[in-house]
């Protein structure tokens, strides 16, 4: 697991998306996984900053996205499809064709599950794999629990993870309660692994996943047996961690 320090959440988004633009540059065909959430924003908007300045072609990138909310359409503005096509995919070149998302709206949990395990292996697996940070140390939407999920499944999401999310909700009431997401099998098969984690509150729970042991009840402390993991954090996150 190397480390690399940022400055502050602009330095840190900077430096992540160097180094996706370096994977999509030097193998035009990458897989990309994916992630949502405020931690990934600004690294989507350099690269495409990137694209526009034709320092990047997205034409032949294939996308899997970790995870989406059960019950919400493609179509509505807090499902993770709307928040990718509106944050990243509409202003780049890719094809829409190469983009997987789950289907929220799949009744079906063991079909979906299924189905998007297969467009992983179809794939070839994913290249490089971008992570946010959990507060409660979860990646995509695997929580804490007394075991690690191997592949995609649904999984009803912690109180702490709900409460989160509320910031994006005008009502509490509407926040979904479960999600499709890929599991931590599917997570640290990629070949490269990005960690992208930001400010103060997050600096706990990067200690644990760093420097402690590895638990189920941590998800992302996982991540330590994977032989390729980068971890960019901002100063601020990585205040807690043992000199």
């Amino acid at each position: 697991m190397r480390i690399i320090e940022a400055k502050d959440y602009q330095d840190m988004s900077r430096k992540a998306a160097n180094i996706i633009s370096a994977q999509v540059i030097l193998e035009p065909t990458s897989v990309l996984g994916l992630a949502t959430g405020s931690t990934p924003v600004d690294v989507y908007k350099q690269l495409i900053e990137w694209y526009k300045k034709g320092d990047i072609d997205f034409s032949k990138v294939r996308t899997v996205n970790l995870d989406e909310y059960k019950g919400l359409s493609q179509d509505n503005p807090q499902s993770y499809y709307y928040f990718m096509y509106e944050n990243f995919f509409k202003h780049i070149n890719i094809d829409l064709q190469n983009v997987y998302i789950p289907n929220g709206l799949e009744e079906d949990i063991e079909k979906e599950c299924a189905r998007y395990d297969n467009i992983i292996t179809s794939l070839g697996g994913v290249d490089l794999q971008l992570l946010g940070l959990g507060n409660n140390g979860h990646i995509g939407f695997n929580e804490p629990s007394g075991n690690f999920q191997q592949t995609t499944h649904c999984v009803e999401l912690t109180q702490s993870t709900i409460d989160a999310n509320s910031r994006f909700f005008e009502n509490y009431d509407e926040i979904p309660r479960r999600a499709y997401t890929m599991g931590i099998g599917d997570i640290i098969s990629a070949g490269k692994i990005l960690l992208i984690v930001s400010g103060k509150g997050k600096a706990q729970i990067l200690k644990e996943v760093i420097e402690g042991p590895i638990l189920p009840s941590v998800p992302a402390s996982i991540l330590k047996l994977h032989q390729d993991v980068i971890v960019i954090a901002d100063q601020e996150a990585l205040s807690l961690l043992t000199k």
